[in-house]
């Protein structure tokens, strides 16, 4: 005899922790999904989906491919987003969850050039263009998840574990194709292995499916459609009203992306080929960059609920235009100490940026296109800092004979841009506590 099920009442701090649970799942999917396709793109994808009457060149449209996601994140953030703004952050977050996770999914599966021919390729850039889309409005709805549910003086920090899902998702990726490389080989990886990661994903899809179901509306979306108060196209309204604002959260997020690309990229070909480096050494690097960000990152969150957003931007700003020098003479010598110092340090300053953004960049907006907004200026900024930055840094290096120094210029001219813009645009918009009228309710649980 089956019992009847009541809905669950949640009090508004659970479903503040809900909300965060929900958003903070969604951001490590997000993470690991985009870097384990980069790393396989390197590693093995100019073998699996492209002929190999030239090696060299399969290799470099498969890393293509990749960046044809970077491309494809600000077109999600600006549809995806105005309809944000338009039918709900929970609407949108749910649908970009499993587009995203769904496509993840679905490249485990699909069939090699070996099979299928030139199909395997053009199937690949579909969907890596699809997840791009997806991912694109992704990062802000799960930021705003967090931080219009969160209660006051914990938006910060709220917002800051969000963030510390990047580091997460890189941890796991790397972590994941190491560890897959290491006990079938490189000969298995690209036979068979490479699909593993990909499939494992739909642990966490699932997750994150069930926890964004569970969570209530924004309170924020909630207070627009009681004002009827919504914008016609948000998208057009905040590029318009609020460019400075766009602005500020491009270059701002940009300084991150630029450091972090550096070092997760062009460090690891400068290092492995230029240097002579072990390459395992420097994985073990990068993912010491990610676990010291991942330290940081909800401290400096909590710090920033304490003395703000935008003073802990100005420290990190500044730390980063006099870090870009050093880090590279750290990294010159050679050596498994200087190298890990010089990515350790990185870290941290990666993760005292990116920790304030999601706070602040709410604050930038009003709520009716707060989601646009922020969609499009963190993408651009992703794309400038992220899908740029390598390739600028190779160039430079390229132009100037090997010199590092002009590498360590860009970073600092980035960051010099970001701090003017996080000095001088001020956040003027608030972000209300997130009490609702009325308890909250769970789905019945068995």
């Amino acid at each position: 005899m089956n019992r009847p099920h009541h809905p669950r009442v949640l009090t508004k701090q659970q479903m503040s922790t809900r909300a965060l649970a929900g958003a903070t799942i969604g951001s490590i999917l997000e993470y690991y999904d985009f870097f384990v396709f980069g790393t396989l793109s390197a590693l093995v994808f100019g073998r699996v989906f492209f002929p190999q009457d030239n090696p060299g060149v399969a290799s470099l449209l498969a890393l293509g491919t990749f960046a044809v996601g970077f491309i494809a994140r600000p077109l999600g953030g600006i549809i995806l987003g105005n309809f944000g703004d338009r039918i709900g952050r929970k609407r949108i977050l749910l649908f970009s969850f499993m587009l995203t996770g769904g496509v993840t999914l679905i490249i485990g599966f699909l069939p090699t050039y070996a099979q299928v021919g030139v199909v395997a390729p053009i199937l690949l850039v579909v969907l890596r263009v699809a997840q791009g889309v997806g991912i694109g409005a992704e990062w802000s709805g799960a930021a705003l998840l967090a931080v219009e549910h969160a209660p006051d003086g914990k938006r910060g920090f709220f917002g800051s574990v969000v963030q510390a899902g990047a580091p997460i998702g890189v941890i796991l990726s790397s972590g994941s194709v190491a560890l897959l490389t290491a006990t079938i080989g490189l000969e298995q990886l690209v036979e068979w292995g490479w699909r593993v990661p990909f499939l494992a994903s739909a642990i966490l899809l699932l997750v994150g499916i069930w926890l964004r179901f569970s969570v209530d509306e924004s309170p924020e979306f909630e207070k627009i459609e009681a004002a009827d108060d919504k914008v016609k196209v948000p998208v057009w309204e905040a590029v318009r009203r609020y460019p400075a604002q766009i602005l500020a959260a491009v270059f701002i997020h940009a300084s991150d992306a630029t450091l972090g690309l550096v070092v997760g990229v062009f460090v690891l070909g400068y290092a492995s080929n230029v240097l002579g480096m072990d390459p395992t050494v420097v994985l073990l690097a990068n993912i010491l960059s990610s676990v010291t960000s991942l330290i940081i990152t909800p401290i400096a969150g909590r710090l920033g609920d304490r003395v703000g957003q935008r003073a802990v931007l100005v420290v990190g700003l500044v730390a980063l235009v006099l870090w870009a020098f050093p880090m590279f003479l750290l990294i010159g010598t050679a050596t498994v100490g200087g190298l890990f110092l010089a990515t350790g340090i990185s870290g941290l300053i990666i993760g005292t940026l990116f920790s304030q953004q999601a706070t602040l960049f709410a604050h930038y907006f009003p709520p009716r296109v707060r989601y646009s907004g922020m969609s499009v200026g963190f993408q651009l900024g992703t794309v400038l800092g992220g899908g740029f930055g390598p390739v600028i840094a190779q160039a430079l290096t390229g132009a100037a004979n090997g010199a590092t120094w002009t590498v360590s210029m860009y970073i600092a001219f980035i960051a010099v841009i970001a701090l003017v813009f996080t000095i001088t645009v001020k956040p003027r918009h608030t972000v209300s506590i997130a009490a609702p009228s009325a308890p909250a309710t769970a789905p019945a649980t068995r």
